[in-house]
């Protein structure tokens, strides 16, 4: 079954969770089974579930520049947004995707819209094989940033690319895109 990830507190989970559920009511009945097992998670202080529970990604990856294009990272034949796990020394969701940011391609000069720190997007899906029979929750995070604050290796290179928002392939993030740079232009 391959390595068991390291379990990230509930209390930040569920506080994120609240948030977005608060943000996007029509999205409250498929989240429930993940709402409920972090607030156990916080209550018990630990996992009891084996490795059952929702795997928790945070991604950093809809970084937003002047231009409306995203960050998008090299992964595999083409190209993907950014996620990763939380680490136990990770304060909350966000800074795990700041600190990926930061670890990926050494961008630090992000920030969010006012109004727009909770999550931007919960994508949930199957977990990769090698996390048994899981869910996976991505918690997305939309940030803004000037195209130049990406170091030019990463882009020269082939690293990472700024996409054009209609050639995102997870039609969630550009659904959700769309509607919330509609008029920003």
């Amino acid at each position: 079954m391959g390595s068991v990830p390291r379990e990230y507190p509930g209390g930040p989970i569920v506080r994120e969770l609240s948030h977005y559920i608060h943000e996007h009511p029509a999205e409250t009945m498929s989240l429930m089974p993940v709402y409920d097992a972090a607030r156990d998670h916080a209550q018990r202080g630990a996992c009891l579930h084996d490795t059952r529970c929702p795997l928790v990604m945070t991604g950093a990856a809809v970084v937003v520049d002047e231009h409306h294009r995203v960050l998008s990272l090299r992964h595999g034949g083409g190209f993907a947004l950014a996620e990763a796990q939380p680490e136990p020394q990770d304060d909350s969701l966000s800074g795990a995707a700041l600190r990926l940011l930061a670890e990926e391609v050494g961008i630090r000069d992000v920030w969010t819209e006012p109004g727009s720190e909770g999550p931007f997007l919960l994508d949930v899906s199957k977990a990769r094989p090698e996390y048994g029979p899981r869910i996976r929750v991505g918690f997305r995070y939309l940030f803004r940033t000037h195209s130049g604050a990406v170091l030019p290796t990463m882009i020269e290179t082939g690293t990472a690319a700024w996409v054009p928002v209609a050639d995102i392939s997870i039609t969630s993030v550009r659904d959700r895109l769309r509607g919330h740079l509609v008029g920003a232009a």
